[in-house]
């Protein structure tokens, strides 16, 4: 019972502890100076460095699924939806949640790494003796970044992942072109994207906020922030995941 009541405790500190950053964050990304050198070097780590890996995921995701859909639809002679199909669940789902999990290990342990760093060898306790906020000049700038990158490379990601279905589907599995193409876009609304692009913008929030936060608690040399890293990355894997799911299911309500 004793093990009980402190392990509630030490949840509710936890929560307390990221609750108080969380309203940090909030007041210091619009807090003057802005420091726009420092987001468009996030926009450039986050954005420009992970178009390649951002292509091939989403690249290989829509020539997967188009060669299931393919597949699963060709008995019925309706395999010319394959294109809608893919589009739809590409712009809805599986865009964002892939190029948010492709940049959670790219650049989600690469922020809590390089504050966790800065953390223990005493360079943030050198910025407080200036004067200067570290999460005003460290988590703001990353913050911003991932909220304008994540919607950004998920449309990319929509766009490849269909080009890739288009490959799959008509020049190999030789889906007639034009009843292909004309399903792809009657079926695909504007919504579709919007809403995705959505969810990308909040997960980018959640992961730079949850990513930042751990590394400012990494503690005890290489070993922490080590533990700080796979912390970050385990914790906002599963949190946007949640807020996926949410996201989904309040989307279906309001809009669909």
């Amino acid at each position: 019972m004793i093990a009980i009541v402190q392990w509630v405790t030490r949840g509710l500190e936890e929560l307390g502890r990221f609750v108080l950053y969380w309203v940090s964050t909030l007041r210091n990304t619009v807090r003057r100076p802005f420091r726009y050198w420092l987001i468009l070097e996030q926009l450039e780590s986050m954005g420009v460095k992970s178009v390649p890996i951002i292509a091939l995921s989403s690249m290989a995701i829509g020539m997967i699924f188009a060669l299931q859909m393919v597949s699963l639809l060709q008995p019925f002679q309706a395999e010319v939806i394959t294109g809608m199909a893919v589009a739809v669940s590409m712009a809805r789902e599986l865009a964002p949640v892939v190029t948010t999990l492709m940049l959670i290990a790219k650049n989600g342990s690469a922020m809590a790494a390089e504050i966790g760093t800065m953390k223990v060898t005493e360079q943030i306790d050198a910025m407080e003796t200036m004067s200067v906020d570290p999460v005003h000049y460290l988590a703001a700038p990353r913050i911003i970044a991932a909220v304008i990158v994540f919607p950004v490379l998920t449309l990319l990601a929509n766009v490849i992942g269909v080009v890739g279905s288009y490959i799959i589907g008509v020049w190999v599995m030789q889906v007639e072109s034009a009843a292909y193409l004309d399903q792809l876009f009657t079926g695909l609304l504007p919504i579709d994207v919007i809403s995705g692009l959505i969810k990308a913008a909040v997960m980018g929030y959640i992961v730079a906020l949850i990513c930042t936060y751990h590394g400012f608690k990494a503690e005890n040399g290489a070993q922490g922030v080590g533990n700080s890293s796979t912390t970050a990355v385990v914790t906002s894997s599963v949190a946007i995941l949640v807020a996926d799911y949410i996201m989904a299911a309040l989307m279906m309500e309001w809009w669909f």
